[in-house]
């Protein structure tokens, strides 16, 4: 079968108004150290690891009026392997708490704001 466009996804894309507060929120949210240099955009991309998506913080410096305007539904959904000990995390960082930890048969999610507002979910899955 003809495929032009290939079946994986190479990053998510977070439309952000302050490209270094932002680069350093995820970085401490991730644990991820903040590579050096001069970080003005338009985009600065998160490495999550070998062989999965990137996260790309995108300020749009070049687009002038553009606006920001965050969905209300969660952009996508981090992994933690304690879902306890991820919603302390994210707690203290001062994160807006959208929904408490909520447990299901196979998983458990909470859902927060990152400062611009993109609501992002974390996960536990049961198996």
């Amino acid at each position: 079968m003809y495929r032009p466009i290939e079946n994986r996804i190479d990053t998510v894309f977070v439309h952000v108004s302050d490209l270094e507060r932002s680069i350093k929120w995820y970085s401490d949210l991730l644990g991820l150290q903040v590579r050096e240099g001069e970080h003005t955009g338009p985009i600065y991309t998160l490495n999550m690891g070998d062989g999965r998506p990137g996260i790309t913080l995108d300020n749009h410096c070049f687009e002038e009026g553009y606006k920001i305007i965050p969905s209300n539904q969660p952009l996508f959904n981090l992994s933690a392997s304690d879902i306890n000990a991820a919603f302390n995390h994210v707690t203290k960082m001062g994160a807006e708490i959208i929904t408490e930890i909520i447990t299901y048969p196979d998983l458990s999610e909470f859902s927060f704001k990152d400062p611009d507002g993109n609501i992002i979910m974390v996960c536990s899955c049961f198996s």
